[in-house]
């Protein structure tokens, strides 16, 4: 009887869940491009249609079409310059410093976005939805803050320590949700958005009660500013913002890379994402992998939080820390098609469009949530395949192209 059923788990179909997170992120970096590129088009269609010149223009268009073209390609050209001087490199700068400083921007942006997002993807190889970065980030900044505020250390001490703790607090709120999906079968994305309300008034109550996280002598819900031993040093000296934590996130990149594509735990996970019945019936033990790699996950996330408290926000933080990078971490993972690698560098391209946003919104006088939309339409592009294919006519993923189908044919 055992023989049956154990045949039985083997022929069973994955789960719908693991089959369309399969299907995502098993498109090929071309995919990813022509997403980008698809948004960045409309995103400019967007530009040109709020524009007040080429509003002005379309009033007399019949008269003289040239003018309303002009005015699109000002527009438009004007926004994605001013877009690449924000996060690139600033040709208007007086000196070279100013003029990297943009780059170093971007990476100091992207630093949260990366470690977020290997979380994020680490848990969709495993065939799981992991909406709790916000949670999780938040958890990690409410232990790192603590050993932060209280232990007194050199630098050298007292940085790793907050770190660690960082991801002990995500490590426990990720694994929490493990071990619930993995103990009653409660679905991860219920669990993660109900322990993100938890952490984020958890982490309010902190800093609004005297003695715990608030600052001392006011009753503003705020922290203290993060001690200089707990802070991550600056790469550059100032005006460059990039700090040490980026260094930190690439490492977590290769972590993630070796536990993924090299490790016997990251087969098991990867097995698990797959089809968790046959991996079940080939003798891995599916509730304790999932545990594993929800705990990783949150681990990673707390490290993203742990950027935010000692790099980017350093001047004393609220509950609103996590700045929606628990979210943004998803739009990462899924153009990084959930590969550490292509983490890596779909966090330095966010980072790329929130640097860069700014100098838009100044000197183009372009709102911010025109990159916004074009965030949300790259993951539009990259979570529906098929609209893609069909807009730029692509065969399907796998599938063999049709000269060659009848190459074949004429073989046969």
């Amino acid at each position: 009887m055992s023989d049956v059923a154990e045949k039985k788990n083997v022929t069973e179909a994955a789960p719908r869940q693991n089959t369309v997170i399969r299907d995502i992120l098993s498109g090929s970096a071309l995919r990813a491009v022509l997403a980008i590129i698809l948004a960045m088009v409309i995103g400019g269609i967007l530009i040109a249609a709020t524009s007040p010149g080429v509003q002005s223009a379309l009033g007399y268009f019949f008269q003289r079409p040239g003018d309303t073209f002009a005015a699109i390609w000002e527009a438009v050209s004007g926004a994605y310059a001013a877009l690449f001087r924000g996060a690139i490199y600033n040709y208007n700068a007086p000196n070279f410093v100013r003029a990297i400083k943009p780059i170093t921007d971007t990476l100091n942006f992207a630093t949260p976005l990366i470690a977020a997002g290997l979380g994020v993807a680490l848990a969709f190889r495993v065939g799981l939805f992991n909406i709790g970065g916000r949670g999780q980030m938040l958890m990690g900044v409410a232990a790192a803050s603590t050993v932060a505020f209280t232990v007194q250390a050199p630098l050298l001490i007292h940085l790793p320590l907050t770190i660690i703790a960082g991801l002990v607090g995500g490590m426990v709120w990720g694994g929490l949700v493990g071990f619930l999906k993995a103990k009653t079968g409660a679905h991860e994305v219920i669990l993660t958005i109900m322990l993100n309300f938890i952490a984020y008034y958890f982490i309010s109550w902190l800093l609004a009660t005297p003695g715990l996280l608030q600052r001392a002598g006011g009753s503003q819900p705020i922290s203290p500013p993060t001690p200089n031993t707990a802070q991550f040093p600056l790469l550059f000296p100032a005006p460059l913002s990039v700090n040490a934590g980026f260094l930190v996130s690439v490492a977590a990149v290769v972590f993630v890379w070796w536990l993924i594509e090299r490790s016997s735990l990251g087969f098991r996970m990867r097995a698990v994402g797959e089809n968790p019945h046959a991996a079940r019936a080939a003798g891995v033990n599916v509730g304790r992998t999932i545990v594993y790699a929800m705990g990783i996950a949150g681990a990673l996330a707390g490290l993203a939080g742990v950027n935010q408290m000692s790099g980017t926000i350093t001047s004393g933080f609220e509950a609103g820390i996590d700045a929606g990078i628990g979210f943004d971490a998803i739009t990462v993972a899924l153009l990084g098609r959930s590969r550490a690698w292509g983490v890596l560098w779909a966090g330095i391209l966010f980072g790329a469009l929130k640097a860069g946003s700014f100098t838009m919104q100044t000197s183009q006088d372009i709102p911010v949530d025109i990159v916004l939309v074009v965030q949300a339409l790259i993951v539009l592009f990259i979570a529906a395949p098929p609209l893609i294919r069909a807009i730029f006519f692509l065969p399907k993923d796998g599938a063999p192209r049709p000269a060659r189908r009848a190459k074949k044919e004429v073989a046969a």
